[in-house]
C-alpha cells in the first residue's frame, strides 16, 4: 500500500497533535486500594471495578484538559480519595450488584491539582475535596448506563469553577441550563 506524501504529513500531524494534546493533562492515583468507595462493582466476580473506575475519571479529567485547557498549559492532577455516589447495601437477593441512590450519599473526590503553563510557571494550584450533596436533583448531559455520570458531573463543575473560566480557556457545563 502507498501513501502519498500529503496523507503521510496529515497522518503524521494528525497523531502529533493528539499525542501533544493528551500530555496537556497527567492523572495519577494516590494509594487507590485504600480509597473510601471506588469499586464500581462489589461482586468478587468483577475483580476489575476499581480499574474501570480510575480509568474512567482518568480519562474524562484528559477530556476536559483536552478539550477546555489552552495548548500552553500543564494539568497535573492527584486524586487522593474517591467516595463513589450512593452505596451497595448487602442482603438484596437479585440485586447485590446494583448501587442504591440516597440523598445522603453523595459522590465526592479529594485532589490535589497544579495548573502551569509550558515554561513551568504556576497559574494555579490547590488541594479541594468536590462534593455534590445535591446530585440526585441536578439535571446532567452524562445518562445511564455510565455508571460515573455523578463524578463525571461533578469534575464539570470543578473543571468549570477552577479552570476554564481562567483566561484563554473556554467554557465548560455538563448542566443544562449553566
Amino acid at each position: 500500500m502507498r501513501i502519498s506524501g500529503y496523507m503521510l504529513g496529515f497522518m503524521l500531524t494528525f497523531f502529533g497533535v493528539a499525542a501533544a494534546a493528551e500530555a496537556s493533562v497527567q492523572v495519577s492515583f494516590t494509594a487507590p486500594e485504600h480509597y473510601t468507595d471506588a469499586e464500581m462493582r462489589r461482586s468478587a466476580a468483577e475483580p476489575t471495578g476499581l480499574k474501570t473506575t480510575l480509568t474512567g475519571i482518568e480519562s474524562h479529567l484528559k477530556a476536559l484538559g483536552e478539550r477546555y485547557l489552552p495548548a500552553d498549559q500543564v494539568l497535573k492532577i492527584e486524586v487522593l480519595d474517591i467516595d463513589l455516589a450512593g452505596r451497595y447495601e448487602p442482603g438484596r437477593p437479585f440485586a447485590y450488584d446494583v448501587r442504591v441512590m440516597r440523598e445522603t450519599e453523595w459522590p465526592r473526590i479529594k485532589l490535589r491539582y497544579t495548573l502551569q503553563n509550558k515554561a513551568g510557571t504556576v497559574l494555579a494550584q490547590g488541594e479541594e475535596t468536590l462534593r455534590d450533596q445535591n446530585y440526585l436533583h441536578h439535571v446532567s448531559n452524562y445518562r445511564a448506563p455510565d455508571d460515573l455520570r455523578y463524578e463525571k458531573a461533578m469534575l464539570d463543575d470543578w473543571f468549570q469553577a477552577r479552570l476554564a473560566s481562567r483566561p484563554g480557556a473556554q467554557s465548560v457545563s455538563s448542566r443544562p441550563g449553566n
